[in-house]
């Protein structure tokens, strides 16, 4: 099912496609011209049904808003996204959320974060079950605190007494000065884009901090991160959407899912594929060009140490490296993934009967089995190799090192030495 983007998208590219084929003044008086000189050289003649199927691939345009005009067929499944024009979209969709279901547009972003700001799915999982929703995002359908009418009220971290007015809430009973409130936010934002879905600071409350709080508390300089997070997730958490990989390149473009070729050019010349982000390659697929990229890059025994030394988290595939402490893992925000480092399974499942914190049953029994037989071949392999480049590496590393300072050496004696000159003297 298509979104509503993408409808609207495509009527944009019909409309684009009509102006340019219905153009008329010297565009129509080439065409004349060409159709007189087929008739000059091979006499054919050209039903006028015929010519409406042909393929315009190569249509130019001598506009200069090159943002806006679609030039040829293989542009017209993605579009360039300034800034502006991101947060624009971002701001619809946050504007069309909340007069959908009749939610303010705090709760509406909320939502859209939780769901990868897909509309779609927010429609589909609101109406299939409010609550549930609720309960997961930390919307709370009634504000529990209203109006304190007592005078003094305690403050849940700190302890000390403040009046009603210097306290608040989430919306939940859960009231904290603004100090303390103005510490737990610029934490959360220093931490990076998990301040997002930033919850109430009591460990059993799941109520959502909204953003309207944190532009009332935050400093000037923690407002600009927190912005910036907002956008970036705007992107980077959409299935449609990619930043433009070159340098200094703000831009980002938005493609068509199943619509074909993954080549696109962003608005600063830069080509790329929108699949791997890697320079365009077509016809070569996106797994040859990694392990090419892969292959010729220093990164290659770095990637060895990381599949020797980590595993990957089972929900986002990050690495994560374990160098003490038992078996429980939690992966960093905004994943959160909680899971078990010998199985990966969900940690969840496990528990005293799977064999506490420091085993896992589960593990043992597959391992018997030979289930993780080849994933630890792999690891042992990589520690080979990684010890072997390691061995040489030591090794090269003096000679290189005593290379380089003989070229410097050599170039400053060069630099320091006295040439004497001699005017040249014509017959």
């Amino acid at each position: 099912m298509e979104s509503e983007d993408d409808m609207h998208d495509a009527n944009e590219v019909v409309v684009e496609e009509d102006d340019d084929y219905y153009s008329g003044g010297e565009d129509a008086d080439m065409g004349m011209e060409g159709e007189a000189e087929e008739e000059d050289y091979g006499g054919y003649d050209y039903d006028d049904d015929e010519d409406a199927g042909v393929d315009y691939d190569f249509m130019a345009d001598d506009s200069d808003d090159g943002d806006d005009v679609l030039i040829s067929r293989s542009q017209k499944n993605y579009t360039i996204l300034k800034e502006e024009d991101l947060r624009q979209r971002q701001e619809e969709d946050i504007t069309r959320i909340s007069n959908v279901l009749s939610i303010s547009k705090e709760a509406a972003g909320l939502l859209l974060r939780r769901y990868n700001w897909s509309v779609n799915d927010v429609h589909e999982e609101w109406f299939a079950d409010e609550e549930r929703v609720r309960h997961a995002v930390g919307i709370l359908e009634k504000p529990a605190v209203k109006f304190l009418s007592v005078r003094e009220v305690a403050c849940g971290i700190c302890f000390e007494n403040y009046s009603s007015e210097s306290v608040r809430s989430a919306g939940c009973t859960h009231l904290f000065c603004d100090g303390c409130w103005k510490a737990y936010i610029s934490t959360s934002i220093k931490d990076g884009p998990g301040c997002l879905m930033l919850r109430c600071p009591d460990p059993s409350c799941g109520a959502a901090v909204g953003q309207a709080m944190i532009d009332e508390l935050a400093t000037v300089e923690d407002k600009k991160k927190y912005h910036r997070y907002l956008l970036r997730s705007y992107v980077e958490d959409s299935r449609k959407i990619k930043w433009c990989p070159a340098p200094g390149c703000d831009s980002a473009v938005k493609y068509v899912v199943g619509s074909g070729s993954y080549d696109v050019t962003c608005s600063c010349s830069y080509s790329f594929c929108w699949n791997c982000t890697e320079e365009a390659h077509r016809p070569v697929d996106c797994e040859t060009v990694a392990k090419w990229v892969l292959k010729n890059s220093a990164e290659s025994e770095n990637m060895n140490w990381i599949l020797a030394n980590s595993k990957p988290c089972p929900k986002c595939k990050r690495p994560i490296e374990k160098n003490q402490g038992c078996m429980h893992m939690t992966c960093t925000p905004p994943c959160k993934f909680e899971f078990c480092w010998l199985c990966l399974g969900a940690w969840s499942d496990h528990g005293e009967r799977t064999g506490g914190f420091y085993a896992c049953n589960r593990y043992e029994t597959a391992s018997k089995d030979g289930v993780y037989d080849e994933a630890e071949r792999r690891r042992e392999m990589a520690k080979n190799s990684l010890e072997r480049y390691t061995h040489y590496y030591e090794r090269w590393l003096p000679t290189k090192r005593a290379e380089n300072g003989a070229d410097v050496n050599f170039a400053i004696c060069i630099g320091n030495a006295n040439f004497r000159t001699f005017p040249l003297i014509l017959p």
